[in-house]
């Protein structure tokens, strides 16, 4: 084995644990919006990712990823929410203001 095979082994291998990382992100903000459509009465709809990108947190560098979600409070309309996450950790919900019955 030669240096070329080891680096392409590593990039490999960095490439997968970057995919297991992004499933359980993704995984993840899938039960941190049910957790809240529960909590505040609505019903979600679907999750898409927007962003990732490498950042540091408190001296930590993981990854800062945005992604937005449709929710509707009546059963009849929908609007668009957006959640940020820290590693597998939601920071900040946004969402309009939104019809409720």
């Amino acid at each position: 084995m030669n240096l070329y095979d080891l680096i392409v082994l590593i990039l490999i291998l960095c490439f997968i644990a970057m995919f297991w990382r992004f499933r359980a992100i993704s995984e993840q903000v899938k039960v941190s919006l049910e957790h809240y459509c529960e909590t505040h009465n609505i019903q979600l709809i679907s999750v898409a990712r927007v962003s990732t990108r490498i950042k540091s947190y408190r001296g930590k560098l993981d990854f800062h990823t945005e992604f937005y979600f449709e929710f509707s409070g009546n059963g009849e309309d929908s609007y668009r929410g957006r959640i940020l996450m820290i590693g597998l950790r939601s920071v900040k919900v946004e969402t309009p203001a939104y019809k409720i019955d």
